[in-house]
């Protein structure tokens, strides 16, 4: 059964969850602080907002508010150089994560503060600590002003609890011991209804209804089949082992259309063509600039695009 499309919803919150490969570690020592600083770089370049994060040893949690861009992109930026970072450090190759990551559209009006909770008791409920604030590494500490994390947006969650900010924290902190004996919350991983979304009838009307751009219907077949007639060349040479100037330029064209009308992550597209994915990264990049300073590869795009959404 074909996978639904991912929700692409201006404004709208994500509990995104991303996990080691094969439940290996993605974090060593202090390498999550590495992971702050990138997350802060593609704040400044995606202009989303992280309401809240949790890292463990083998996965990551974040509550995400994404802005015009996509949350594949973020998720996919963020993960492609964090993996860079680390198996350079570790002197290691190959996947880091396991495949795509994992999000959930949440109403944030019904569930935002209660998801907060829920990813900041996270290392109570594995048995790494007693409470929340005994662990370095979720955003907890920041909410609770013991740490100073610019980038992370505590404002609207903690507006909710009073005016002044001292007392936020401390009905804030009520708020999250009062949740400390709660469980594994399957509506948090799963949905309801629509496993993409967390929400009441109210919500899951307007946003599965046509009143946005619920994510494109274009599948990775689609795009493959548009620029391989186009460029004549043969799908099967794509997969191909052999080494083709040609092919390496259409997987590229195809890698950054997948991306662009949210067919497909990265991952996927190399998974595809079986190739790896840093490759065809730093290929897609380049085609990415290409697009905006040679005439010729941005009408070649355009013309991509036209013709698949009409097909």
């Amino acid at each position: 059964m074909a996978r639904k499309p991912r929700l692409h919803v201006p404004g709208g919150i994500y509990h995104v969850m991303l996990r080691g490969n094969g439940g290996q570690d993605i974090f060593f020592d202090d390498d999550r602080y590495h992971l702050y600083l990138l997350m802060q770089e593609g704040l400044e370049r995606f202009g989303h907002r992280i309401h809240g994060f949790c890292c463990m040893s083998n996965h990551l949690h974040l509550a995400v508010q994404v802005a015009e861009e996509p949350l594949s992109r973020i998720m996919q930026n963020l993960a492609f150089r964090y993996t860079r970072w680390a198996n350079k450090k570790q002197s290691r190759t190959g996947h880091l994560f396991q495949g795509r990551y994992k999000a959930l559209l949440v109403d944030a009006d019904s569930y935002l503060l209660e998801l907060v909770r829920y990813i900041h008791l996270n290392s109570v409920r594995a048995g790494l600590v007693e409470e929340p604030a005994e662990y370095p590494w979720s955003s907890h500490q920041a909410y609770l002003g013991l740490e100073e994390l610019p980038w992370l947006h505590t404002d609207w969650v903690l507006s909710q609890f009073a005016k002044r900010l001292s007392t936020c924290r401390k009905r804030y902190a009520t708020f999250v011991q009062d949740g400390i004996t709660e469980g594994y919350r399957k509506e948090f991983h799963q949905g309801g209804n629509d496993s993409r979304v967390l929400a009441d009838d109210t919500y899951l009307y307007k946003v599965l209804g046509k009143e946005f751009n619920s994510g494109s219907s274009v599948t990775l077949q689609d795009i493959v089949a548009h620029v391989a007639g186009d460029m004549g060349v043969d799908q099967k040479s794509l997969q191909n082992s052999v080494r083709n100037r040609d092919a390496a330029k259409a997987r590229a064209i195809i890698g950054y259309l997948a991306r662009k009308l949210d067919a497909a992550s990265l991952t996927d597209v190399a998974t595809y063509f079986q190739r790896d994915v840093s490759t065809l990264s730093r290929q897609v990049g380049k085609i990415e600039n290409q697009a905006t300073s040679l005439r010729e590869i941005k009408y070649r795009i355009e013309k991509y695009i036209n013709a698949i959404a009409q097909a």
